[in-house]
């Protein structure tokens, strides 16, 4: 029987090292952070993005999304504008500079993931993989909204 802790262990170390390679990466070619390429990458893909469907996403905390919105903002990357169907949220925008950038990051990125899971995993495998982490995480959610 395959060891959990053992599982777990490298999971959580891969995951590390893969997300400080990428967040190295992004610094070195467009000085952006994946902690900031995360949430312009939610921003672009959904109309009317809101800062809780960011933390959603990311699963991430109200407040601390809201503020990564902030520095977002003042880096010139995104805009808040009022959200007609409701005054208590903004809605969440890309500026030019911030499509433009993210355009230029997404290329660097999907160049990282190629060389550090692509080329290391047949391409069958990989699709294993995509659906088991699929499976783990929606249970990780049911789990959480049955507390």
């Amino acid at each position: 029987m395959t060891d959990l802790d053992t599982v777990f262990t490298d999971l959580v170390r891969y995951q590390i090292g893969l997300w400080n390679a990428v967040d190295a990466r992004l610094r070195a070619d467009h000085g952006l952070q994946l902690s900031h390429f995360e949430p312009l990458q939610i921003i672009a893909h959904r109309e009317g993005c809101r800062v809780f469907d960011i933390a959603e996403d990311m699963v991430i905390s109200v407040g601390g999304t809201s503020k990564l919105v902030d520095r977002l903002e003042a880096a010139g990357h995104v805009r808040r504008k009022a959200n007609p169907g409701d005054r208590r949220s903004s809605i969440i925008e890309l500026t030019p500079g911030g499509r433009r950038l993210l355009d230029r990051a997404t290329a660097t990125y999907e160049d990282e993931l190629r060389v550090r899971l692509g080329s290391l995993i047949p391409a069958t495998e990989l699709d294993r993989l995509a659906s088991i982490l699929a499976t783990l995480r929606a249970a990780t959610v049911k789990v959480d909204d049955d507390d």
